[in-house]
């Protein structure tokens, strides 16, 4: 176990979730989504998996200095989390999401399940950048310390969650 799931699982728990066995797709360098220009690419879970290592260390960084009461700290790991946060968003949402969906689109219930995922991570990015921008000006405000240490953990809960089941549920369905 990585020494990021171990430091969240001491946060806030460790949770499982069900895994779903890849579907038998003949995945190949080159393959391209029906109906898309968007072609396999071999080394993006690889990638996928290196921005949560890269998001949970932030976010830990984030929640350490928080705790430590260094709101300058905090706010400037903030920063670099949000930065971090939205190139994963995009490169998922396009080289994975769409890729799937279009790959599965004559599985109903493969690509319903990829359906859900994506709205899913809609609504939880959505509410992130929303935390982001609440806290965007921390360093200047210090007197919002405590409500944001607890909506931190409130984030954390929902990505670390969130991070385990791409891994174990919707990651393996790409690589087939």
């Amino acid at each position: 176990m990585s020494i990021f799931k171990q430091l969240f699982n001491l946060l806030f728990g460790q949770r499982h979730e069900p895994t779903v066995e890849a579907s038998p797709v003949a995945v190949q360098e080159g393959l391209v989504a029906p109906g898309t220009n968007i072609r396999f690419h071999p080394e993006l879970i690889d990638k996928l998996t290196g921005d949560h290592h890269l998001l949970l260390s932030l976010f830990g960084e984030t929640s350490h200095a928080a705790a430590q009461g260094d709101v300058a700290a905090a706010a400037e790991r903030l920063e670099a989390f949000r930065t971090a946060l939205q190139g994963h968003l995009l490169t998922e949402n396009i080289r994975l999401y769409v890729y799937l969906e279009h790959l599965f689109a004559d599985d109903p219930s493969t690509y319903s399940l990829i359906h859900e995922f994506r709205h899913e991570m809609d609504g939880i990015g959505k509410a992130v950048i929303s935390f982001l921008l609440k806290y965007e000006e921390l360093a200047t405000h210090p007197e919002l310390a405590a409500a944001f240490a607890h909506d931190l953990a409130g984030i954390g809960k929902v990505l670390v969650s969130r991070i385990e089941r791409e891994e174990g549920t919707l990651y393996p369905l790409y690589t087939g």
